[in-house]
């Protein structure tokens, strides 16, 4: 064998051969610096980017556009009916996967609108203002029909003709929050069947809160904080009357004083006026639409009413005893201090958005609370799928004074209270990463405060 040859099978041998390895170390805590060790992490962790947040608002609004579609339809011969004159009966919506007049629609609404003004994007802005306008559009002609015929049906009647504020708050704060953005549509009818139906109609109790007959006499849902309340301030930015916003903080103070709990800083569910003892259930969604509440008030609100301040310490202390209850997945928990009870998507949705824009908005402390709603963000974010639909939202829920009722609540892609909190949320956290910055220092998400 030739010298080139021997060259060869030592370079093919050495090639062949392990690489030689120096001893390592072994792991301690004099040779390695431990604290930088990656914790396995369930929910990614850190600040998202806007790009990344904007990701996630897509597939929600590239599924919902395409499952709600915003038509209506004679439901015998399925044909498309353009002219509102001609409405009868049959007259139906195009079938969806969602009711464009439910409460959640309405949160879906105002969700859509967020984004729009967060991303720059007018598809978000023009989702909500086609299907409000359709809404406006069926409004008089549908009136005009009952004042012929009070049996007359309408794919918006429950709207006009509200039997519980389910039908009415939540979309009658969408429409004005439409309207103030520049919405054309003439809503005006809309609008006054939920002055009607909050200011007169709704049943309340002796001090006027606002009140239901189910599933006992005069009870409480804390949900009624949402379904009344935001619309009333909406009304008064809109008229520039000051009995709505009187009317606003007062209800707001009043269901607080009796179903508030300072000692753990969450709301029960329910309150019913004719027992002695109330049964503390502080289900998450409820506590959701109670602090949502708060923030949309006082983001109406004037600086100068009398009733801010106790609003605005309200809201501090609600903040403060939910953060309490996080989870270390960034979720909350379907009874929020019963931590064996099943992590739930929408309310942990709503927490993100109400603690965003209260950090945005001055009303809490933003060190103390900016990592708590990245954390939140990005869990809600691992359960939007591939499709675009939210995983992981409790169905509706009604009143119970048991745990196992909501224990054992279903689930379901298509329970439609988690859209409209994801569009919120997504977009008030876009508003959050472009006007506040988020380092990890010393192995923990932490806001930047110095210049």
């Amino acid at each position: 064998m030739n010298r080139k040859n021997h060259l060869l099978t030592a370079v093919l041998v050495a090639l062949a051969l392990p690489a030689y390895a120096a001893p390592q170390a072994p792991l301690n805590d004099v040779t390695a610096p431990l604290h930088l060790m990656k914790p396995d992490y369930p929910t990614p962790y850190g600040a998202p980017t806007v790009a990344d947040v904007s990701k996630v608002l897509d597939r929600v609004f590239t599924y919902l556009d395409a499952v709600t579609p915003a038509k209506v339809i004679d439901q015998n011969t399925k044909q498309e009916i353009r002219d509102f004159s001609k409405i009868d009966d049959n007259t139906v919506f195009a079938q969806g996967d969602y009711r464009l007049t439910s409460y959640e629609w309405g949160v879906t609404y105002a969700g859509m609108l967020a984004a729009g003004a967060a991303t720059g994007e007018q598809r978000y802005v023009d989702y909500t203002n086609k299907r409000v306008a359709l809404l406006a559009g069926l409004a008089r002609p549908t009136l005009a029909r009952l004042k012929a015929n009070p049996q007359a049906k309408s794919p918006v009647l429950r709207t006009l003709e509200p039997h519980a504020l389910d039908d009415i708050g939540a979309l009658c704060a969408a429409f004005v929050k439409a309207k103030r953005n520049g919405l054309q549509a003439d809503v005006t009818p809309l609008l006054d069947s939920c002055r009607n139906f909050i200011g007169s109609k709704e049943h309340r109790l002796a001090d006027g809160t606002l009140a239901r007959l189910r599933p006992q006499p005069d009870t409480l849902w804390l949900d009624d904080m949402f379904m009344g309340v935001p619309a009333w301030a909406q009304l008064g930015k809109l008229t520039g009357e000051r009995k709505y916003f009187d009317e606003s903080v007062k209800q707001i103070l009043q269901f607080s004083q009796r179903m508030f709990n300072p000692q753990k800083g969450t709301y029960m569910h329910g309150w019913v006026q004719g027992m002695e003892v109330h049964p503390e259930f502080h289900w998450a969604r409820a506590n959701g639409w109670a602090v949502m509440t708060m923030v949309e008030v006082l983001d109406v609100l004037p600086e100068d009413h009398p009733g801010r301040e106790a609003v605005l310490k309200q809201l501090r202390a609600h903040v403060k005893g939910l953060a309490s209850y996080q989870d270390g997945t960034g979720f909350w928990h379907q009874l929020l201090d019963r931590p064996d009870s099943y992590l739930e998507t929408s309310a942990t949705a709503i927490y993100a958005y109400s603690m965003a824009r209260a950090i945005n908005k001055g009303y809490i402390d933003r060190m103390a609370y900016a990592p708590a709603v990245m954390l939140a963000w990005n869990a809600v974010a691992t359960k939007v799928n591939a499709k675009g639909q939210v995983e992981g939202t409790c169905v509706g829920t009604g009143m119970g004074f048991d745990p196992a009722f909501y224990y054992y609540r279903p689930i379901n892609v298509f329970a439609a209270h988690g859209y409209g909190p994801v569009l919120l949320a997504g977009a008030e956290v876009i508003n959050m990463l472009k006007s506040h910055k988020f380092e990890i220092n010393d192995s923990s998400l932490q806001l930047v405060t110095r210049k």
